[in-house]
């Protein structure tokens, strides 16, 4: 009996061989129920294939030229105001160096230094306060809102994001500005504070979006885990989940200062656009964004004003690639570092 068994197993083996051998090379180990795909579709797919891949190469391409466009038209700056400048200027008369920004005088002045004061005098709070906040908004969608709610407020918060800026611009110009001018009496009407109070409303929608994602990034073994060694909900968040999670928060976190920088049409319109050399909330500021958004419009083809403000769109772009570059690597390192 048994070597009857072997018989017919060496006869089917050898038979499948024999098959596998007259197969060609690119057949030989598919299943006999595998679906046949004919030459139609396969040419359909690779169109579609080539079709999607052209399309991201033509992106690339765009932003690449407009990338080098950009530092073409900067590098003018070099040959006709000089690097120093960008920096102060020495008084002719006193030999003191002179911080401002004033390209449209008899005797230009092109230094940045108080437009990225400016910059950062808004972009910084603007992100410690959305840093509270959208963490906190965070926590509750991923850790303690239950599923309808989280339902409602997750795509309420998303919505919240694409809110155009120069709506909120709007906003605090009209309605926050007199509001806080009763309340607090600053020394100008539009001032820092006010326009980062309106950068914070476009930051926490950011921070809050990737601190649950980060948070649910989480394995729920941790929370099972905890829950078993008698933490409560809050020991767990506070102790176990946001230590776990502080790459991806911390991520979100620099997102937000770098959307808070390139902010342009709520420091446009809340910030007063006086280019001071001061470092309080409560006085007029000049951002860089808005510099270019003021100015671009008004200022002569292949001037010195011109190249001013081309180099003032680089020192942007270098500082949020830089920015956007530490956050992609911080994730980075969170998704490999977290494997179940």
């Amino acid at each position: 009996m048994k070597s009857t068994e072997n018989q017919i197993i060496d006869s089917l083996e050898n038979t499948e061989a024999e098959r596998s051998e007259n197969k060609p090379a690119d057949q030989k180990y598919t299943s006999p129920y595998a679906k046949r795909i004919s030459k139609r579709t396969r040419i359909k797919e690779k169109i579609i294939k080539y079709f999607f891949a052209l399309h991201g190469f033509t992106a690339v391409v765009f932003i690449l030229l407009i990338f080098i466009f950009l530092f073409k038209e900067a590098w003018g700056a070099f040959n006709h105001i000089g690097l120093v400048d960008f920096l102060y200027q020495e008084s002719s008369q006193t030999g003191n160096k002179i911080y401002e920004w004033y390209p449209t005088s008899e005797n230009a002045r092109y230094s940045l230094i108080p437009l990225i004061l400016g910059t950062l005098i808004t972009a910084i709070p603007a992100t410690l306060i959305s840093t509270i906040f959208g963490i906190a908004a965070g926590i509750y969608l991923s850790e303690i809102a239950e599923g309808k709610m989280r339902e409602f407020l997750k795509p309420a918060i998303e919505l919240f994001a694409g809110i155009p800026t120069v709506v909120l611009g709007f906003f605090m110009l009209v309605v926050g500005a007199t509001f806080f001018q009763d309340l607090l009496n600053p020394a100008n009407r539009l001032n820092a504070f006010l326009a980062a109070l309106g950068l914070s409303l476009v930051i926490i929608p950011i921070i809050a979006s990737l601190t649950e994602d980060a948070l649910h990034s989480i394995p729920n073994e941790m929370r099972m885990a905890a829950y078993g060694l008698g933490a409560t909900k809050w020991q767990t968040i506070r102790r176990v989940i946001l230590p776990a999670a502080i790459s991806g928060v911390s991520a979100g976190i620099i997102l937000g200062f770098g959307r808070a920088i390139g902010e342009t049409m709520i420091v446009l319109m809340a910030s007063g656009n006086a280019a001071n050399l001061f470092v309080e909330l409560f006085r007029s500021v000049r951002t860089m964004t808005a510099t270019i958004a003021a100015e671009m419009g008004e200022v002569s083809h292949h001037s010195d004003h011109y190249y001013a403000l081309f180099f003032i769109g680089v020192v942007l772009f270098t500082i949020t690639f830089i920015l956007n570059l530490f956050a992609e690597i911080i994730i980075n390192k969170m998704r490999k570092k977290i494997k179940f």
